[in-house]
């Protein structure tokens, strides 16, 4: 008699089809991107950011606009109730940096968002349309590409004012020229894919089609080229500032407050070593979480 196969456990199996149970693809991306261990570091790092944002008020010591001018130029460490200082109006450079922080982070999601939806609107409103469409939109596009973005937004600075809502206007007017090429090149991409065409075919409008269809496709591209754009559009408020065209006084941000301490670096450099040591980790770890959204997104690849 042959030999009778004993019939694998009840626990062998169930292990199995787990281990053989195909993952969603949101856990597929999050496998790619946690394998660059820096952009995981960055990405709580940014949300440690975001979070002090948000609760700012309710965690800074003083008013970032109080002045005291009895007690300036504390240097760092020296009161406990002024732990990184005060400049040169007695203001307390914790409670500024903080302030600023929640600046910096308005100022950069805020211009990355209307800069992505307008993006998204011009770039696959031509790539579906196609002809005349296409031609007019993309010859504004190469208009506005020629024209220097950081020149139109000092100017539109100047003409709009400096307020925090003018700021974030005027950056993403003059940044949203590269998404929207990205986007229609992806669109041009997508339309022609199968289950698109099976879309049309079923009756889908040209509204739903993009919504539907390419958008969600073409989103992973747009996202990783918004992750380098929020600290771009940040480092543009502080360029503006050190012009003298940041958010107006007495708004606080980093730009402001790091041409506040030039003047007096010789003697206190205290005074912008904090702003540019806050603004330079934060544009790092934004940079470093595009990188690994850029990783999650590749799917050139095989998971090990």
């Amino acid at each position: 008699m042959a030999d009778i196969q004993e019939a694998p456990a009840a626990d062998t199996v169930a292990t199995e089809a787990v281990r053989e149970r195909p993952r969603s693809e949101l856990a597929r991306m999050w496998s790619r991107f946690r394998k660059n261990k820096i952009a995981v570091v960055s990405l709580a790092f940014v949300a440690i950011l975001v979070i002090t944002a948000i609760i700012a008020p309710l965690i800074i010591p003083h008013d970032p606009t109080a002045q005291d001018l009895r007690n300036r130029f504390l240097p760092s460490f020296t009161d406990a109730s002024h732990p990184l200082g005060t400049d040169t109006l007695g203001r307390d450079i914790l409670s500024r940096l903080v302030m600023s922080l929640r600046t910096a982070l308005v100022i950069g999601f805020g211009a990355e968002a209307i800069a992505l939806f307008t993006a998204i609107v011009i770039g696959m409103a031509a790539g579906y349309r196609g002809g005349r469409t296409d031609e007019v939109l993309m010859a504004f596009n190469d208009i506005m590409y020629a024209f220097p973005s950081y020149l139109l937004t000092v100017i539109l600075v100047v003409v709009m004012g400096r307020s925090t809502g003018a700021v974030i206007l005027a950056i993403s007017i003059g940044s949203w020229v590269g998404q929207a090429r990205l986007a229609r090149a992806q669109t041009l991409k997508i339309k022609s894919f199968g289950y698109v065409e099976a879309g049309r075919s079923m009756g889908a409008g040209g509204i739903t089609t993009t919504l539907r269809y390419i958008l969600p496709n073409a989103l992973g591209p747009l996202l990783v080229a918004t992750s380098f754009g929020i600290p771009a559009a940040i480092a543009a408020e502080a360029g503006l500032a050190i012009l003298g065209l940041g958010v107006a006084p007495p708004t606080p941000s980093w730009g402001g407050m790091i041409i506040d301490g030039y003047h007096d670096v010789i003697g206190r450099p205290f005074l912008i070593i904090w702003p540019l040591l806050l603004f330079g980790l934060t544009l790092l770890a934004f940079t470093f979480v595009g990188d690994g959204l850029r990783d999650a997104f590749d799917t050139s690849e095989e998971d090990r």
